[in-house]
């Protein structure tokens, strides 16, 4: 779910609710009258917008990755990189990779602090969804990962593909780490944790690039 800066949707409206409570409550813990009594409509009232359940959460899990995906090629495009199927920055076009990195990293923080309940949603009910649909997160995840690779390897030429793979991958598994960072508040605020986050990332792939 991308943050927008207009008032949202009732659709959008509805699976914020319903991500806030899947992630509280578990999928099978929260009833559609539960739902709608969230945004102010009846139970039924939901129907109008979404088949049931099923749909609410395929909506979510498919929609927050084709989102990152969306938003990583938009970075790289604004940073004069053209993406194409492997490969995640034209070498010598555009901005310099490290600052393409740091809007990639940037990107995910900002996913990572304000949409925290679609990770802990991710993490328990992903296998709960449809074939198809979980084929179809598991593909745009992995165009994700390797627009990443493409721009990582560009800062750190000397690391191994796979390495550079294994590298993105435990970063995000980082900077996902929010919904447990405890309570708002437990730390110097959103800015803060967003600075805090980026460090750890660049730490980590710094990491990589000297080994």
């Amino acid at each position: 779910m991308t943050t927008r800066t207009d008032a949202p949707t009732r659709r959008e409206q509805i699976l914020r609710e319903a991500a806030r409570l899947f992630a509280e409550r578990g999928f099978h813990g929260v009833g559609v009258d539960e739902i709608g009594a969230a945004v102010g409509i009846s139970g039924p009232g939901l129907y109008r917008h979404f088949a049931g359940k099923d749909a609410m959460l395929a909506e979510l899990l498919v929609g927050i990755s084709d989102s990152l995906l969306t938003g990583a090629k938009r970075r790289l495009a604004e940073a004069g990189r053209v993406t194409g199927s492997g490969a995640g920055a034209g070498a010598g076009a555009g901005a310099g990779a490290e600052a393409v990195l740091d809007s990639l990293i940037e990107g995910h923080i900002d996913f990572a602090l304000d949409d925290r309940p679609l990770i802990t949603l991710h993490d328990r009910e992903l296998d709960r969804l449809r074939d198809a649909d979980r084929r179809m997160v598991r593909q745009l995840q992995r165009q994700y990962v390797e627009l990443w690779v493409g721009v990582v390897r560009e800062v750190y030429p000397a690391v191994p593909e796979p390495a550079a793979r294994s590298a993105v991958h435990s970063v995000f598994g980082l900077l996902n780490s929010t919904p447990h960072l405890g309570r708002p508040g437990a730390l110097p605020g959103r800015a803060g944790t967003a600075a805090l986050l980026h460090r750890m990332a660049r730490g980590a792939f710094a990491a990589v690039g000297a080994g």
